[in-house]
Protein backbone atom coordinates (compact mmCIF):
# COMPACT_ATOMS: atom_id res chain seq x y z
CA UNK A 1 0.00 0.00 0.00
CA UNK A 2 1.41 3.43 -0.95
CA UNK A 3 2.08 6.01 1.75
CA UNK A 4 -0.36 8.88 1.23
CA UNK A 5 0.71 10.87 4.27
CA UNK A 6 0.82 14.56 3.49
CA UNK A 7 3.47 16.67 5.18
CA UNK A 8 2.62 20.34 5.74
CA UNK A 9 5.09 23.06 4.86
CA UNK A 10 5.36 23.93 8.57
CA UNK A 11 6.42 20.31 9.18
CA UNK A 12 9.00 20.60 6.38
CA UNK A 13 10.44 23.71 8.08
CA UNK A 14 10.54 21.93 11.44
CA UNK A 15 12.24 18.94 9.84
CA UNK A 16 14.78 21.35 8.32
CA UNK A 17 15.71 22.76 11.72
CA UNK A 18 16.12 19.20 13.01
CA UNK A 19 18.53 18.26 10.20
CA UNK A 20 20.43 21.53 10.74
CA UNK A 21 20.95 20.48 14.37
CA UNK A 22 22.44 17.19 13.07
CA UNK A 23 24.50 18.95 10.40
CA UNK A 24 22.91 16.85 7.64
CA UNK A 25 23.24 19.43 4.85
CA UNK A 26 22.31 17.06 2.02
CA UNK A 27 19.01 16.21 3.73
CA UNK A 28 18.37 19.94 4.26
CA UNK A 29 18.90 21.03 0.65
CA UNK A 30 16.64 18.22 -0.61
CA UNK A 31 13.71 20.38 0.57
CA UNK A 32 14.82 23.43 -1.51
CA UNK A 33 14.19 24.27 -5.17
CA UNK A 34 17.21 24.28 -7.51
CA UNK A 35 16.83 28.05 -8.04
CA UNK A 36 16.20 28.93 -4.38
CA UNK A 37 17.25 32.23 -2.79
CA UNK A 38 18.79 32.62 0.68
CA UNK A 39 18.97 36.10 2.22
CA UNK A 40 21.26 36.33 5.21
CA UNK A 41 21.09 38.70 8.22
CA UNK A 42 21.45 42.33 7.20
CA UNK A 43 19.74 41.55 3.88
CA UNK A 44 22.97 42.34 2.00
CA UNK A 45 24.27 38.83 1.38
CA UNK A 46 22.12 36.84 -1.03
CA UNK A 47 22.82 33.33 -2.26
CA UNK A 48 21.19 32.13 -5.47
CA UNK A 49 20.69 28.44 -6.15
CA UNK A 50 20.88 25.26 -4.17
CA UNK A 51 24.56 24.69 -5.06
CA UNK A 52 25.64 28.06 -3.60
CA UNK A 53 23.49 27.44 -0.52
CA UNK A 54 25.02 23.97 -0.05
CA UNK A 55 28.54 25.39 -0.33
CA UNK A 56 27.75 28.06 2.29
CA UNK A 57 26.47 25.39 4.68
CA UNK A 58 29.94 23.86 4.78
CA UNK A 59 31.15 27.14 6.33
CA UNK A 60 28.12 27.85 8.50
CA UNK A 61 30.27 28.30 11.60
CA UNK A 62 31.72 31.49 10.08
CA UNK A 63 28.23 32.88 9.45
CA UNK A 64 27.02 32.43 13.03
CA UNK A 65 28.24 34.21 16.15
CA UNK A 66 30.62 32.25 18.44
CA UNK A 67 28.65 30.06 20.82
CA UNK A 68 25.43 30.45 18.79
CA UNK A 69 22.72 28.16 20.16
CA UNK A 70 19.02 27.86 19.49
CA UNK A 71 17.13 27.72 22.76
CA UNK A 72 13.54 27.58 21.46
CA UNK A 73 11.83 27.42 18.11
CA UNK A 74 8.26 27.73 16.88
CA UNK A 75 6.58 27.87 13.49
CA UNK A 76 3.88 30.36 12.53
CA UNK A 77 1.67 29.76 9.53
CA UNK A 78 1.58 27.13 6.86
CA UNK A 79 0.86 27.02 3.17
CA UNK A 80 3.10 29.09 0.90
CA UNK A 81 4.76 30.98 3.78
CA UNK A 82 6.01 29.74 7.13
CA UNK A 83 7.84 31.87 9.70
CA UNK A 84 10.15 30.41 12.31
CA UNK A 85 10.62 32.41 15.51
CA UNK A 86 14.02 31.48 16.92
CA UNK A 87 15.13 32.21 20.48
CA UNK A 88 18.93 32.20 20.46
CA UNK A 89 21.98 32.94 22.58
CA UNK A 90 25.68 33.36 21.86
CA UNK A 91 28.87 34.00 23.81
CA UNK A 92 28.41 37.79 23.55
CA UNK A 93 24.62 37.66 23.92
CA UNK A 94 24.15 35.25 26.83
CA UNK A 95 20.78 36.80 27.76
CA UNK A 96 19.49 35.79 24.37
CA UNK A 97 17.45 37.36 21.65
CA UNK A 98 15.08 36.41 18.86
CA UNK A 99 15.16 36.31 15.12
CA UNK A 100 12.58 35.41 12.50
CA UNK A 101 13.13 33.35 9.39
CA UNK A 102 10.66 33.50 6.51
CA UNK A 103 10.34 30.42 4.33
CA UNK A 104 8.48 30.82 1.02
CA UNK A 105 7.41 27.67 -0.77
CA UNK A 106 6.79 26.52 -4.32
CA UNK A 107 4.68 23.43 -3.76
CA UNK A 108 6.49 21.39 -1.12
CA UNK A 109 9.96 22.92 -1.69
CA UNK A 110 11.49 26.03 -0.12
CA UNK A 111 12.14 28.64 -2.82
CA UNK A 112 13.25 31.44 -0.47
CA UNK A 113 14.69 31.62 3.04
CA UNK A 114 15.07 35.12 4.48
CA UNK A 115 16.43 35.96 7.95
CA UNK A 116 15.16 39.00 9.89
CA UNK A 117 17.24 40.09 12.86
CA UNK A 118 18.44 43.17 14.70
CA UNK A 119 21.54 43.66 12.55
CA UNK A 120 23.41 45.80 15.09
CA UNK A 121 22.89 43.18 17.79
CA UNK A 122 23.88 40.44 15.32
CA UNK A 123 27.12 42.25 14.39
CA UNK A 124 27.93 42.85 18.06
CA UNK A 125 27.54 39.11 18.75
CA UNK A 126 30.69 38.35 16.70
Amino acid sequence: MADTTTVSNAQIVQRGWEVVARGDWDALIADYTADMVFVMPGQGDVLHGRAAFREALDNIGAALPPGFAIKALRQIGDGDEVVSIVDWTSDKCPGGSQLAVLFRFAGDKVMEERWFIDTEQWKAAF
